[in-house]
């Protein structure tokens, strides 16, 4: 993987398919972030968006560990920091 951001949000949704999302928003948001201690750069910071039936029922906690079961290998890096939204289908509007 070469870490660019368009790879980096190819990788995070192709980790995230098996949970079937009907709607998945990643945006790169590291150029807010230039300067931030641990990613001088700026490079690594996102944020996402998931909405999936494997939310329904369970805690905003449980909806975070199905997401980063799926991509803790990329953080620190390539991914600094990760902003997660996890909803079921009902929540999203």
């Amino acid at each position: 993987m070469t870490g660019g951001a368009s790879d980096l949000a190819s990788t995070l949704r192709t980790r995230l398919s098996d949970l079937a999302p009907s709607a998945l928003e990643i945006h790169d948001d590291s150029a807010e972030h230039v300067g931030h201690a641990g990613a001088a750069g700026g490079g690594g910071h996102f944020s996402l968006l998931i909405v999936s039936n494997a939310f329904r029922g369970i805690s905003r906690l449980e909806r975070h560990q199905k997401v980063l079961a799926r991509v803790s290998d990329l953080l620190p890096h390539p991914i600094h920091a990760l902003s997660i939204k996890a909803l079921a289908p009902e929540e999203f509007s």
